[in-house]
């Protein structure tokens, strides 16, 4: 073209009235004016060159374990502005009895919502959740390794859990058809059950021997129900309440409480893994793919704590396969994180998309203060979880002041 030549340009031929579709190695051509989900526009009623729309592919995600419950997305909206709304639970020292102390076997006592209301105004369950805050502080940025105050009831319980694991060994699983529910956990559990006063009297002084008809009921529903063959938070609230006992007698001190967790609590989580691996134990009450975890809930807690302020590891660090692998032995957060991905199959965003939304956050001390109201209102708030919760006189039903105990 002549860059001198201003005669006007030619004429353009009108576009054809036509509708021809483009050839098949072309792809549809998208307009913002039409917003068509078939072969014919709903705005104009005019031919369309959109196909039809494919139906959505199934989720790549099979679960290894079946979850017992999954709770649909819209079910959480309730949920979700519960856990907002609840107050970040404060730490509380524990309260230890009297010496003319009486026990009792304890007993259920909640069985409809109304309980769960009273059971959360009284001082019971704000100083059992705030011992529990109390145990996640005192891990806040150590290690797993880190050295600690070992007492002799500590060295008593760890030694206790190790005999329940090799317990595990010698009764090994029965061949079955049932791919869940091993029926040799029943012979576990029972050989547990028949041992538990004797391992409550290896650490008890001779003046405390009579708590243990109030401690072996926590003590045997802190690892799975023998009928059902499951496990899953309200078993392991069982363990912490256990301990909480422990703490209400003097047995265990605010000085034990970071080996309470560096040390029983790993080999407790060590043993319900164990358990779960070996007799295939079902989730009991679980939320699934909508919860945390098939089982577990504390260590993710106590996790957490552990990483505040961590100069490395964000929320985000649980996507890198190396930190997993280099650092899960010393954080329990992370060691969670591992087990999920080795025991579920498919992308950790669709079978575990909570942690995978956690792992958003900006720092750990929001995780961890949200990780204890989500606790508060997901477990402690749940009738189906907390109507198995024994109550007696170390935790008292409905007690509104701890100064008569």
């Amino acid at each position: 073209m002549d860059p001198h030549d201003t005669s006007p340009p030619p004429k353009q031929e009108p576009p054809s009235s036509s509708t021809t579709p483009p050839p098949l190695s072309q792809p549809p051509i998208t307009s913002p004016h039409h917003h068509c989900t078939t072969t014919t526009c709903i705005n104009c009623g005019g031919p369309t060159t959109f196909p039809p729309p494919t139906p959505p592919e199934p989720p790549t995600y099979i679960p290894i374990r079946m979850p017992a419950l999954n709770l649909p997305p819209n079910s959480a909206t309730n949920t979700q502005q519960a856990i907002i709304l609840t107050p970040v639970p404060q730490s509380q020292r524990v309260p230890t009895i009297s010496l003319s102390h009486i026990f009792q076997t304890p007993t259920k006592r909640i069985h409809s919502k109304n309980d769960i209301v009273r059971l959360h105004s009284s001082d019971t369950l704000k100083n059992f959740l705030g011992f529990i805050v109390a145990l996640s502080e005192s891990i806040r940025t150590h290690k797993l390794s880190d050295p600690c105050n070992l007492s002799s009831t500590v060295d008593s319980i760890i030694s206790i859990l190790q005999t329940l694991i090799q317990f595990i060994d010698e009764i090994p699983p029965i061949p079955q058809s049932s791919r869940y529910g091993n029926l040799s956990y029943r012979t576990w559990h029972d050989r547990m059950t028949g041992n538990a006063e004797s391992f409550m009297l290896q650490f008890l002084p001779p003046d405390l021997h009579s708590a243990t008809i109030e401690l072996v009921p926590y003590f045997t529903d802190s690892f799975g129900n023998s009928s059902r063959i499951d496990y899953g938070t309200g078993h392991e609230t069982n363990f912490t309440a256990w301990l909480y006992c422990l703490a209400r007698m003097g047995i265990i001190k605010e000085g034990d409480y970071q080996a309470v967790i560096s040390r029983v609590f790993v080999k407790y989580l060590e043993l319900m893994r164990k358990l779960q691996l070996v007799y295939c134990l079902e989730p009991a009450g679980s939320h699934g793919v909508w919860g945390l975890d098939d089982y577990h809930f504390l260590p993710f807690i106590f996790g957490s704590s552990q990483l505040i302020d961590h100069k490395y590891m964000k929320p985000k660090s649980i996507h890198n396969e190396d930190i997993l692998e280099n650092f899960s032995d010393e954080f329990m957060y992370l060691s969670c994180i591992e087990f999920v991905k080795k025991v579920k199959k498919g992308l950790f965003a669709e079978h575990s998309p909570l942690l995978d939304d956690i792992s958003g956050v900006p720092n750990w001390n929001k995780v961890n203060s949200g990780l204890l109201k989500m606790y508060k209102v997901e477990v402690l708030e749940k009738v189906p979880i907390m109507q198995h919760f024994l109550f007696g006189s170390l935790i008292k039903w409905y007690s509104l002041s701890f100064s008569h105990i």
